[in-house]
């Protein structure tokens, strides 16, 4: 029964300090018993994709580069699986939203690619991340085999369904959502909720443990969320994080349980795959 650790952090300008913050918290959550531990998204810089500025492009790594290696070491160290969010230059012009899994023997697994950018005021990802061209993954870890997700990615059941007929058991969405001042009074705690709904719908749906890790703290007019937190396979959320606090959430996952539960709940036996074929429009006239 693997225990898993969501890293809920603030952050500040300074890649370093945040790079060196998290280290802590991996090495925390490892001493208290975490096998899987799981940075936000973005986890190096802040959100600083609430403006369209080229300057902001000097703050992507490369991937494998210096953040992926000192995972694998940190890895390696400690016996544990990191799945971490960064900002990855591919090549000057080209960009992704990236996610990379880390195995409890410091091998590099591989990267997901967030595939759904999205783009609102104080969301100007589009002018960043070129769209994801991993497709959806699973990976076999020493601790269970963990789908990764990003943000966004999270609203879209086609992805969470993909990455579970990949074989996920664990599905993780690194996350940085927040409410704006002028929508939070109205429509906060609705955005919030519904947030944490389709996530839980994805659990239910896909027979399986659905994992959100959102970042804590005000930046610019952003005030994100927090509450990250785990749902079991009935959609039961197990584990939550306050608002306001930076805070290493914990939880056991059961596979065993999971094993059992998709044995009486076989949702993918019954599927339809014969009636699907228009999933793949933009929308049916």
């Amino acid at each position: 029964m693997p225990r898993i650790a969501l890293l809920q952090l603030s952050a500040v300008a300074e890649p370093e300090k945040n790079i060196r913050k998290t280290e802590a918290a991996i090495r925390k959550a490892a001493s208290e018993g975490a096998e899987i531990i799981c940075t936000q998204e973005l986890f190096t810089t802040e959100y600083f994709c609430t403006t369209q500025d080229t300057d902001k492009f000097d703050l992507a790594d490369k991937i494998p580069g210096p953040v992926t290696e000192n995972h694998q070491s940190l890895a390696k160290e400690l016996g544990v699986v990191i799945v971490a969010s960064g900002f990855e230059k591919r090549a000057t012009g080209l960009y992704h939203n990236s996610a990379w899994v880390v195995d409890a023997d410091g091998s590099l697994l591989g990267i997901y690619r967030k595939m759904h950018i999205p783009q609102d005021p104080g969301f100007e990802e589009k002018f960043y991340f070129t769209p994801g061209d991993t497709g959806y993954k699973a990976f076999d870890t020493k601790f269970g085999k963990i789908g990764v997700l990003i943000c966004w990615d999270q609203w879209y059941p086609e992805a969470a369904r993909l990455t579970a007929l990949k074989g996920a058991e664990i599905l993780i969405y690194p996350t940085a959502i927040g409410w704006l001042p002028e929508e939070k009074e109205e429509f906060g705690e609705a955005q919030h909720n519904a947030w944490q709904a389709v996530q839980c719908g994805h659990a239910v749906a896909n027979s399986c443990y659905v994992v959100a890790i959102n970042r804590t703290g005000t930046e610019g007019n952003t005030e994100f969320w927090g509450r990250s937190f785990v749902s079991d396979h009935y959609g039961q959320v197990i584990a939550t994080a306050p608002v306001a606090e930076e805070m290493i959430l914990t939880a056991d996952i059961d596979l065993d349980a999971l094993e059992a539960h998709r044995r009486i709940w076989p949702f993918f036996r019954d599927r339809r795959i014969d009636s699907y074929s228009q999933i793949t429009e933009r929308f049916i006239d």
